[in-house]
């Protein structure tokens, strides 16, 4: 919570009047509620409102983040479902938020916010972090906790692909970048070309050229696993035709790592317009020392097992379901 004035003090009216007036009803709700432990029926009486309107300051207070609630990341790391894949799978780490049965929707936002409190446990001075794209990283960047990282460098790790659904790899980046208070290393290139020929020569540019190499040398990267159905992120991005993911699907392909296709086994499956493509390679995700996949949805199950079979995981944040059906077929 942000520094706050005294729960004694009596909010009071400032140049702004009523907006300054609300403003400290805010903090000063917050503080009586998650800092003294009052009730809402309490904290209505102390500041002399209604409780609805405590209810409503608290829940602008979280909006605000002013308030950030979290559960120690130890309760999802130190479970038997944790522990049984780190041996099934030769896993470093595993986060496994229990499934909300109610709402897929929910146990979605369950491991985003999770994972978005793990994350930096796992980050050291001079870090540089290797982010991917799509909607999980996206909202992960957006849910995660505001610190002072400016010793961190965020690394964009493919080019840009604009499209109708948004989580443009770019804005992952710098969304995450902003809530950790860190430097951003975008890449300036489209993240597929009208020819390989001309991808080539891109690359080749001294600026594109060098930020390729920093996304080279990163240690850590954080991504999602995407499905091959006509659903999945790169087809409705339009990255690949959906024709053609269907027929590879039907030859094998089981998953897609940063706009990349790969098998069962977790080995490359390269697509038609693979030398399109600006960005990190599955060779060079493999290479990382950190490899933290954030998975959430029994739909991803064969996709997230072909990455960790493809030694591209060594972290793995996903739901209690999930991970049960990982070990359920471990063949």
């Amino acid at each position: 919570m942000l520094p706050t004035p005294s729960s004694k003090v009596r909010p009071t009216s400032g140049a702004s009047g009523r907006s300054a007036r609300q403003d400290d009803y805010i903090v000063e709700a917050a503080w009586l509620y998650f800092h003294e432990g009052l009730n809402q029926g309490d904290i209505a009486k102390r500041l002399d409102i209604s409780r609805a309107s405590v209810v409503n300051y608290l829940a602008e207070a979280r909006r605000r983040d002013y308030v950030r609630i979290t559960l120690d990341s130890d309760v999802f790391s130190n479970n038997q479902l944790a522990s049984d894949l780190k041996q099934e799978f030769g896993i470093l780490e595993a986060l496994i938020v229990l499934e909300d049965p109610t709402s897929k929707a929910r146990s979605f936002e369950r491991v985003i916010r999770a994972a978005s409190d793990w994350l930096p446990k796992h980050l050291n001075t001079g870090d540089q972090l290797g982010v991917a794209w799509g909607e999980t990283i996206y909202r992960l960047a957006e849910v995660a906790p505001k610190l002072d990282l400016s010793d961190l460098t965020i690394v964009q790790l493919i080019g840009s692909k604009p499209s109708k659904i948004g989580f443009a790899a770019e804005n992952c980046a710098a969304t995450l970048a902003l809530r950790f208070g860190a430097h951003c290393a975008n890449l300036h290139a489209p993240l597929l070309l009208s020819t390989s020929e001309l991808c080539e020569s891109l690359k080749a540019e001294p600026m594109i050229a060098s930020q390729l190499e920093t996304i080279a040398n990163c240690t850590k990267v954080i991504f999602a696993v995407g499905t091959v159905d006509v659903n999945s992120h790169i087809a409705l991005t339009g990255l690949l035709d959906a024709d053609i993911l269907s027929k590879m699907g039907k030859q094998g392909a089981a998953g897609v790592i940063c706009g990349r296709i790969i098998d069962q086994n977790g080995a490359p499956m390269p697509a038609p317009n693979e030398g399109q493509m600006i960005g990190i390679t599955l060779e060079q995700m493999r290479e990382k020392e950190m490899g933290m996949l954030v998975s959430a949805g029994r739909d991803r199950v064969p996709a997230v097992r072909a990455a960790i079979k493809g030694g591209y995981v060594t972290h793995l944040a996903t739901c209690s379901a999930s991970a049960q059906m990982l070990l359920e077929d471990t063949s």
